[in-house]
């Protein structure tokens, strides 16, 4: 009967993952510096960030990011692939699809801020999120596993293809180009690129933060903005009709919410509304 196994590293006790809130706003920071690639045990962090995050009442939006300023990450970790038995590393993407997926599915914003090279399996994660914020030559973007005799094999085919097309998606992908933060904002990839204009003296992680906490109470419905990406991700991959249904149930939902109420209200009586996020 085959075994996985695992290599035994000092890993399982190291921190891998930073975490920390903000005034609504969970920063979640792949830390293991210089390029933050990531292992089982960072994934298993990971994840656990994601669910601390999701369950947590007083965090309205997950920030994304990397340790340091050279990398965002550089995905999957190749001495860790090179060590394990391909039954590893089948479950280790299995586990990474899991868990980027409950990223996606969790209902609250997340943004991931690109502060340096976003390449292989960290483009992975990045497209996970629903908004990407990158740092103006902060590094390169892409998918150049084929590089390594392999595809992006955590959801990089499936997440780009929806992002920029299929015939762009394979191209970028077979060919392995790594491209520029712009050229990324151009293809759809990146939403937004920062320079000394956008930051205004601000350091990137601090632009990204204030960013982030314009989505929160009392600036914002938080209930509303999490059901609206709800609906998107879930629409999305339905029929139309499916997906229309999915919006109605959401809708339902938020109009028996205090936000609702006093959005509705704020507006007759034509003030600023002052949300709870409840």
């Amino acid at each position: 009967m085959a075994t996985i196994t695992q290599p035994v590293t000092a890993e399982t006790s190291r921190q891998l993952i930073n975490y920390r809130t903000d005034n609504g706003v969970a920063v979640i920071e792949m830390n293991d510096p210089p390029a933050n690639t990531y292992t089982y045990e960072m994934n298993r962090q990971f994840d656990e960030a994601v669910l601390k995050a999701r369950m947590d009442n007083d965090v309205y939006v997950l920030l994304l990011t990397g340790a340091g300023d050279k990398f965002f990450s550089a995905g999957a970790n190749i001495k860790m692939l090179a060590s394990v038995d391909p039954t590893f590393k089948y479950y280790f993407c299995l586990h990474a699809n899991e868990t980027l997926t409950r990223l996606e599915q969790t209902p609250k914003l997340v943004i991931a801020a690109l502060n340096g090279h976003t390449v292989g399996g960290g483009l992975e994660v990045a497209m996970a999120a629903d908004i990407r914020i990158a740092r103006k030559d902060a590094g390169k973007i892409g998918l150049p596993e084929v590089a390594l005799g392999v595809l992006p094999g955590t959801g990089g085919t499936q997440r780009l293809a929806r992002l920029v097309g299929k015939a762009r998606a394979i191209e970028l992908m077979a060919t392995g180009r790594l491209l520029t933060m712009d050229e990324a904002k151009d293809l759809g990839n990146v939403t937004e690129v920062w320079g000394d204009a956008e930051l205004k003296g601000r350091s990137f992680a601090d632009a990204v933060l204030e960013y982030a906490r314009q989505f929160t109470p009392p600036h914002k419905a938080s209930r509303a903005v999490g059901r609206m990406k709800r609906a998107v991700q879930s629409g999305a991959e339905a029929g139309f009709l499916e997906g229309l249904a999915i919006e109605r149930e959401l809708q339902q939902l938020l109009f028996q919410s205090d936000d609702a109420r006093e959005g509705i209200a704020a507006n007759l009586e034509k003030r600023k509304p002052a949300f709870g996020g409840k």
